[in-house]
């Protein structure tokens, strides 16, 4: 039987996705809360440059894949330019600062276009207790235009070929039992021109910060989760896992050996995270 691993230690490749589920649904309630302690916030501001790199576009599909809390497509909706509106005697109206030509006097029953509006996010997890946060969140936030939650593996993804304008993963590609697939699977669903963005944690490149990073994380991270989750193996394995995953070198060819093009990577805070992109040509 093929082996595989889970942190640090070697399972069997069927043991690993039920063994994945079984961390998240441990830490589903909390985890948003993990994310700001374990990042002191800066997690926030590496989701909003993938975002930004995405630009959505009124009128575009979006996969999330691995985000079943709501935080990326959450922001995709807030970072979508507001739609253009056509007006009276066909001028077009723009909610924006700068208005293109404007009627002289709108209809009183044309509504005010909003963010988000006329775009599609798809969520999609293996795991349902994240899931399920997400839908809450977007209740409580009144999101629920623009928004499809669905239940699947990176590895099968349950949507046709050439489907979605863009992909996006943070912080899930680690955690699935093959990369390659996971990345094929990417490619198949994303149109001619998609963009694929994928943020994760890496490897950082200066020996000294390195091991100062790998002091904090191997003793206050899993530390932290069991005081706000009650789980210190699942915070455990998190920090394991960020060591298994390849380094950006070995990533981006993974990327070019899937078929995206124009493949890229950033480091960003020194290298805990990278933001990679590519195409599909």
């Amino acid at each position: 039987m093929s082996k595989t691993h889970f942190g640090f230690e070697t399972i069997d490749e069927q043991e690993k996705q039920q063994r994945v589920r079984g961390v998240f649904d441990s830490v589903a309630s909390k985890y948003d809360v993990m994310n700001d302690v374990m990042s002191a916030g800066l997690h926030r501001l590496w989701k909003r440059e993938m975002v930004a790199a995405l630009a959505p576009r009124a009128g575009q599909r979006f996969l999330d894949v691995a985000g079943g809390t709501g935080d990326i497509a959450f922001r995709i909706l807030k970072e979508t330019p507001l739609p253009l509106r056509e007006g009276l005697g066909g001028g077009v109206v723009s909610t924006g600062e700068t208005p293109i030509a404007s009627p002289a006097s709108p209809p009183p029953t044309q509504p005010s276009p909003s963010r988000g509006e006329g775009i599609h996010v798809t969520i999609c997890d293996i795991n349902e207790a994240m899931l399920n946060e997400g839908k809450n969140r977007a209740i409580d936030m009144n999101k629920r235009e623009g928004l499809e939650w669905v239940t699947g593996n990176a590895e099968a993804l349950p949507f046709p070929d050439n489907y979605f304008d863009g992909y996006t993963i943070a912080f899930g590609i680690r955690n699935v039992t093959h990369i390659d697939k996971a990345l094929a699977e990417a490619h198949r669903v994303l149109k001619i021109g998609g963009k694929f963005l994928c943020l994760e944690f890496s490897h950082i490149p200066n020996a000294t910060l390195a091991k100062l990073y790998d002091l904090y994380s191997f003793n206050v991270i899993p530390w932290a989760g069991e005081k706000i989750t009650h789980d210190r193996a699942a915070y455990q394995y998190l920090v394991e896992s960020i060591r298994r995953f390849p380094t950006q070198e070995k990533f981006a060819a993974m990327m070019k050996a899937a078929g995206f093009g124009n493949v890229h990577y950033r480091n960003m805070t020194a290298g805990v995270v990278a933001l990679h992109s590519g195409r599909k040509l």
